[in-house]
């Protein structure tokens, strides 16, 4: 029942405030604090799903809620997690309170707090529901749930290109959402079951080759467009551009680890026929997807976008993990969704602060010599673009470099030289990814300020700032120093995974 507890805090809470006037809820000057609340205590139940999980049995579906659903056409209401699900849950809890802490003292220029307080609570219900679901109906269900409020969010708070940087992303996942449902249908229809974990237990078995490989393809696509896959991604750049921080926090950090989870949670297991016809066509989108990611970023102009581009190539090397079909290639995937959501979180947090004092997120107006006029700013930028560079020791390092080790060892139905090829490009997207983190770096936290009054204008980080700040950090140097934090949680159940297809 801890999953329900979970999904209902935020739940209820949001259509509290959606209530018109009702006498019950907080007033205007109490939102941010309510929103504090009930995040908070979201995140303390999924806390206790840590102390309540038996990690000796990680491969196995825990703390599970299974009910009938729809019985005339056996839908059930199933949900649960294990090592695979379980970090991202406790991710999005975390995250999602954040940004609230955030909110709290920096609100969306707009106003109107308490409908963005009451979307960000149903985008967080939408978000655990889409990694506890074990039925495929109901994992779609949530997977929708979480269209609409960021759409919301990013119409009604983004910057001035709001309008078609919103309209592109509801377009695009709404065409990757039918092209998933087509596929997950398409497999269960064959297999006779909706169960995740019954369709994970067969791998494939009793659904003919031809509808795996068509199954998995759909699948491939719907999840490659919220990945975000190349060449699916276009919506990204212009939706976390124009979005306000708590909107690009939760979409880098939360919203892009969907279509990768999906993929390890649905489409490798129930069509491994189909993932083997596919991997290599997945692995060269995954590493165009790095280059094209980190050339990108080399021409960009603007902080927020170049961050946005990075994320492409960052979850490159996810996919990349993921087309090895070996252990330790999704290994590497399931650590790199949690390090990116970690590292870009903190990221788009802190580009976030950077626009509130200069006004811009102009690298050029920015100028340089941040250490200089901000040095606690530049000092948690500079930590997270050499973490999210892949500086060993830190988190980002280990999810690239399991994904690479795994090109280099893929599965043996696999072809090694692609996938060697694969290494020896995704390789050459890391030294790209290095490049302009630093030139990121010398851009605007080196140098001299381009005007000398800005140092009497740029404010010191606030308490609500730090208390975003400090958790990312801290984890990202935990799991970075300890890989087996998170490795030893994944491990077993991505062995189970791969039962049937080695």
């Amino acid at each position: 029942m801890i999953f329900l507890l979970m999904m209902a805090i935020p739940a209820c809470a949001a259509l509290a405030l959606l209530v018109p006037k009702a006498r019950f809820l907080p007033d205007d000057a109490s939102l941010g604090r309510f929103g504090i609340l009930v995040s908070g205590a979201t995140l303390l139940v999924g806390l206790s799903a840590l102390t309540a999980f038996d990690f000796s049995r990680a491969s196995r579906a825990q703390l599970a809620v299974d009910r009938v659903w729809e019985p005339s056409l056996d839908l059930r209401f199933h949900l649960g997690v294990d090592g695979i699900s379980l970090p991202l849950v406790v991710l999005t809890a975390l995250l999602t309170f954040l940004c609230l802490l955030y909110t709290y003292r920096h609100p969306p220029a707009g106003g109107r707090l308490r409908l963005f307080t009451a979307l960000l609570l149903v985008l967080e219900t939408g978000m655990l529901g889409t990694f506890t679901a074990l039925d495929l109906i109901l994992f779609f269900v949530f997977f929708e749930v979480v269209l609409i409020p960021m759409f919301a969010v990013i119409l009604l708070w983004g910057g001035p290109g709001r309008r078609a940087a919103a309209t592109k992303f509801i377009l695009y996942t709404l065409l990757g959402s039918g092209l998933l449902l087509a596929g997950m249908l398409l497999v269960a229809v064959n297999a006779g079951t909706l169960d995740m974990t019954e369709l994970a237990r067969r791998h494939g078995a009793g659904v003919p080759h031809g509808v795996q490989v068509t199954g998995f393809l759909l699948m491939m696509l719907g999840f490659g467009v919220k990945a975000p896959m190349w060449p699916l991604h276009t919506w990204l750049p212009d939706a976390h551009t124009e979005a306000p921080t708590a909107g690009s926090v939760l979409l880098a950090g939360v919203l892009l680890k969907m279509g990768t989870y999906g993929l390890v949670r649905v489409a490798v297991p129930s069509a491994p026929d189909g993932a083997r016809s596919c991997a290599a066509a997945l692995g060269l989108l995954a590493v165009v997807g790095i280059v094209y990611g980190a050339l990108a970023c080399l021409a960009q102009t603007d902080l927020k976008r170049m961050i946005a581009y990075s994320s492409v190539g960052h979850m490159g090397f996810v996919l990349l993990g993921i087309a090895t079909l070996t252990p330790v290639g999704v290994n590497a995937a399931l650590f790199g969704n949690i390090a990116h959501g970690l590292i870009t979180g903190l990221l788009f947090f802190l580009a976030g602060s950077v626009k509130d004092r200069y006004g811009t997120g102009d690298l050029a107006r920015i100028g340089g010599g941040m250490l200089g006029t901000a040095p606690r700013l530049a000092s948690f930028l500079t930590f997270a673009a050499v973490a999210s560079l892949g500086l060993p020791g830190l988190a980002g390092f280990w999810g690239e470099m399991l994904a690479l080790l795994g090109a280099y060892r893929p599965d043996a139905a696999l072809s090694r030289p692609a996938f060697v090829t694969f290494m020896a490009v995704g390789g050459l997207g890391a030294v790209l990814t290095a490049a302009y983190f630093l030139r990121l770096l010398a851009k605007i936290t080196h140098g001299r300020p381009r005007d000398s009054s800005d140092a009497a204008v740029l404010t010191a980080p606030t308490v609500y700032e730090y208390a975003a700040w400090v958790p990312l950090v801290a984890l990202t140097l935990l799991v970075g120093l300890w890989p087996k934090t998170l490795l030893a949680v994944t491990s077993g159940p991505v062995r189970a995974l791969f039962g049937g297809i080695g």
